[in-house]
């Protein structure tokens, strides 16, 4: 399989780094971290962002790129990053 900087897929590292990165899971109200429904939650987090921008080609396009990502190794990787900072937090 061909990877693009250690994720699965140019879209899938693309769209965490532009539109995920940064997101805590906890100010999204996920207090129990299921990686099938965050994946789902993120999935529709960017949707809703791109159409804001209202119908076009680029839209168009914009999604047919989104389609791409690997929305549960974005929420894997959320998780994993979630629960190496509660660990620092509980060791502190």
């Amino acid at each position: 399989m061909i990877t693009y900087c250690g994720w699965n897929s140019y879209a899938t590292w693309r769209v965490n780094l532009e539109m995920i990165d940064g997101l805590d899971p906890r100010e999204m109200g996920w207090h129990k971290l299921d990686k099938v429904e965050l994946a789902d939650y993120l999935k529709g987090y960017c949707i809703d962002i791109l159409e804001q921008a209202g119908e076009s080609l680029a839209l168009d396009y914009a999604m047919a790129f989104i389609a791409e990502v690997d929305w549960r190794e974005i929420a894997e990787h959320m998780i994993d990053t979630y629960a190496e900072e509660k660990g620092e937090e509980e060791d502190a």
